[in-house]
């Protein structure tokens, strides 16, 4: 049987999906939490797609078949180890020969084994349409060390919907963003695991975001989602410069040194060539303290900038000097709930 891609992802809650495409296409993107057991690698493909251009279709599927036949019980093996009630899901590309393929084998082998109709193509554009769906969405803004993902990981323990962008990209969204992270997912791949906790959430609550600029490191934002985060309301943290940094020293000044000397080097054009300077002797010296008051110098202009530009937007602001996340948390809440009211 053959799913289209909202029935098959509704499956995949309860079966495994295995991903036959090649290593190459997989690390490039992959339906979160699916198995690669390509029926090719990516020498193999090369080699049967030259075929196919050179001699044909026909020539193309034997020599496929030369490459895959020893390979065929290894295939059912790992299959099984995987299969939840011998069920599985299979998917390739475009829900071709591929996918076919491997699922006859699996069905022959006695698994029950079903397809994606359209392949993983079908799955990216039903999960890019997604992010059109009606949604209320809420921002959580505020100059840098704000403490705004803490605050929104508390208002989530507190029932709120909450979807951590900074987390699925692996970046903080600064020039100091990706240090002490792991290694940011493919564009491709944010997009997918974004998408899976999209798909989550309940359409009928509102999801809370913490603004961002559309490039978090390496990986973007998702155009369908990205516009409609910059109409919605903006709830604005408004800590004092003091606070902000006792937030960014708890978070960055027991890092790699040279790692914020990168940071600070990248900035050197925002921040100045006298500045910069005065950064990195304060870093040599573990004036963290100093090192933070200078970068803010630059961010919070930044900052101030981008709200200035966003006309059309409501902006809700929130004075607090309360240093600890939770009880911030319940203030957005309430204040949230009030302009809901309202």
């Amino acid at each position: 049987m053959k799913y289209e891609a909202k029935e098959f992802l509704s499956e995949a809650k309860k079966y495994p999906i295995i991903d036959v495409r090649t290593p190459a296409e997989f690390a490039q993107g992959h339906i979160p939490g699916a198995y690669n057991i390509p029926l090719f690698t990516n020498e193999e493909r090369a080699i049967i797609g030259t075929i196919y251009k050179r001699q044909g279709k026909d020539i193309a599927v034997m020599e496929g078949l030369r490459i895959v036949g020893p390979k065929m019980y290894k295939y059912v093996e790992q299959a099984k180890e995987i299969a939840i009630d011998m069920k599985i899901l299979v998917h390739c590309w475009r829900g071709g020969m591929r996918s076919g393929s491997m699922a006859w084998l699996f069905n022959t082998a006695g698994l029950e084994a079903h397809t994606l109709e359209g392949g993983y193509k079908a799955y990216r554009h039903y999960i890019r349409q997604s992010f059109l769906r009606s949604q209320k969405i809420n921002i959580l803004g505020g100059m840098t060390g704000s403490n705004k993902t803490d605050i929104l990981i508390e208002m989530k323990k507190l029932g709120q919907q909450f979807i951590d962008l900074e987390g699925l990209a692996r970046h903080r969204g600064s020039s100091y963003g990706q240090i002490g992270l792991e290694p940011q997912p493919t564009n491709e791949q944010f997009e997918n695991n974004l998408a899976e906790e999209w798909l989550d959430i309940d359409p009928n609550r509102v999801v809370w975001f913490e603004d961002e600029s559309k490039g978090m490191g390496k990986v973007r934002i998702v155009d369908e989602l990205f516009n409609r985060i910059r109409e919605s309301d903006l709830f604005i943290i408004n800590k004092s410069k003091e606070l902000r940094i006792r937030h960014l020293l708890h978070d960055y000044a027991g890092l790699d040194k040279s790692e914020l000397e990168k940071a600070l080097v990248r900035i050197k054009k925002r921040i100045g060539g006298n500045n910069l300077k005065e950064a990195l002797e304060a870093l040599e010296n573990n004036d963290f303290r100093k090192v933070v008051d200078i970068s803010l110098s630059y961010y919070d202009k930044a900052y101030q900038y981008g709200i200035d530009k966003r006309e059309g937007v409501k902006k809700i602001i929130i004075p607090t000097e309360e240093f600890d996340a939770k009880a911030n948390a319940s203030l957005v809440i309430k204040i949230a709930s009030l302009e809901l009211v309202n």
